[in-house]
């Protein structure tokens, strides 16, 4: 039988509250579950202690035995100190596709080519802006 730690919903409509459960891979989500070992209850702030209350003996049990934590409830184990989680990275999702990348790449290269220009052009820019004041005052 493969043991999972996960959440099972609970609470009213548009008010979430989670119960930390160890229940059977095979079990619906907020089905039947072998034993309660915690509650999350997402509407509290981040830094209250009601928030996430955990059985950490029976969560090590449970981990002991094979029981594979979900993402969420691995996060919740790992701010506990019970587990070290690795966090997944999709670094190639947050990338720009291939034609963008192309686009940004002229882009790129046609404000380089326009600043050259514009850098032998800046010499003798400031020259005449510093004439033209000195005119009406006089």
């Amino acid at each position: 039988m493969a043991v999972k730690l996960r959440l099972a919903r609970g609470g009213a409509k548009k008010r979430p509250y989670y119960f930390i459960v160890a229940a059977n891979s095979t079990s619906p989500r907020d089905g039947r579950y072998i034993e309660r070992i915690g509650s999350y209850n997402p509407m509290l702030k981040k830094d209250d202690p009601e928030r996430i209350k955990l059985d950490t003996d029976r969560a090590t049990h449970w981990l002991k035995s094979g029981a594979q934590p979900t993402d969420r409830v691995a996060r919740f184990l790992d701010a506990a100190g019970l587990m070290k989680r690795t966090p997944k990275k999709s670094v190639a999702k947050a990338l720009p596709k291939k034609k963008a990348q192309e686009r940004a790449a002229a882009a790129a290269e046609k404000a380089a080519e326009a600043a050259k220009p514009a850098e032998g052009g800046d010499a003798a820019a400031p020259a005449e802006p510093a004439a033209a004041p000195a005119e009406p005052a006089a």
